[in-house]
């Protein structure tokens, strides 16, 4: 279906143009949210006669929203989920639970403004588009933990689970390595001995070769 676009549309294009979308995403969306009008021949003139007003109407709404902007761009904020040994949730995160804590601190949007490319189903700070209007939008960070004192920890760029890994396989990697270093230490040990052992014998022929040497002398000495 052919369409003529009343306002900017992501990935579709601006104000009066005429764009090919498919049905479905006409009259499930386009034209009951009155964001665009089929492109016959009537309605292009209806545009063409309200384009003044109709640009007009929305440059408006631009303005009130870059105003709106500074309510809400870089906020953060913290939601407590139940999750897993390994993060995932319990459930996941939609656009209605950040449009409530947005307005827990005092940012007012709707959940249509919210875009999420997905659920977010596992605990981590994640960055999330708001798009108070068409041609405005802003980023909010959302803190998802299964505590305040964890939330704390991913705000100053920690990753717990990570973390949690490393803090449990510590201990598991020290009994893994104990056989080996005391089997280092045995053999570090026999060969202490075996070297002592082999040093013994060349220092008793040592001691034998000179007591000869000290017999023969004497006899000179007792001829003088």
């Amino acid at each position: 279906m052919e369409v003529i676009l009343l306002e900017r549309v992501e990935k579709l294009g601006h104000i009066g143009d005429v764009v090919h979308v498919k049905n479905g995403f006409a009259r499930n969306y386009l034209l009951p949210n009155k964001k665009a009008l089929r492109a016959n021949e009537a309605n292009r003139k209806v545009f063409e006669a309200n384009r003044a007003r109709i640009e007009a109407e929305n440059a408006e709404k631009r303005s009130a929203a870059e105003k709106d902007a500074g309510g809400v761009e870089g906020k953060t904020i913290q939601l407590i989920r139940q999750a897993s040994n390994v993060g995932h949730l319990f459930g996941s995160v939609s656009a209605r639970d950040i449009v409530e804590a947005l307005a827990a601190e005092g940012a007012t949007v709707s959940k249509g403004q919210v875009v999420l490319d997905r659920p977010i189903k596992n605990i981590g700070m994640y960055d999330v588009r708001v798009a108070l209007h068409p041609e405005v939008s802003v980023t909010v960070h959302v803190n998802v933990a299964r505590s305040p004192e964890e939330a704390e920890l991913q705000a100053q760029g920690i990753d717990v689970i990570k973390a949690m890994f490393e803090e449990q396989a510590a201990p598991i990697a020290a009994e893994a390595l104990a056989p080996e270093a005391e089997e280092a230490a045995a053999e570090e040990a026999s060969a202490e001995e075996t070297s002592a052992e082999e040093e013994a014998p060349a220092e008793e022929a040592s001691a034998e070769e000179e007591a000869p040497a000290e017999e023969a002398e004497q006899p000179e000495s007792e001829a003088e």
